[in-house]
């Protein structure tokens, strides 16, 4: 068995009885602060690396679409403010 999997094993495990022991004292669960920690997948459980994140690119074509429409903005906007 991976280590990396036994350790996440584990944690799930002391998870589910904190949970329970709050259930029978009547206690609440308690959270650390801030954005609870996203489960490990199965897959980079069992390979040992994190995901590979994949940056999102702009084509070239969608680039000039948006420079163009900037333009155009600015120039309405420039038109706007002359007139006041």
């Amino acid at each position: 068995m991976d280590f990396h999997r036994l350790v996440h094993e584990i944690d799930s495990e002391i998870s589910r009885l904190q949970q329970a022991r709050a259930l029978l004292t009547g206690e609440p669960t308690k959270r650390g602060p801030g954005r609870p920690k996203a489960a490990i997948s199965h897959k980079a459980a069992t390979t040992g690396s994190k995901p590979a994140k994949r940056k999102r690119r702009l084509s070239p074509e969608g680039r000039k679409r948006i420079a163009d429409a900037m333009r155009k903005r600015w120039a309405e906007r420039k038109k706007q403010q002359g007139s006041k």
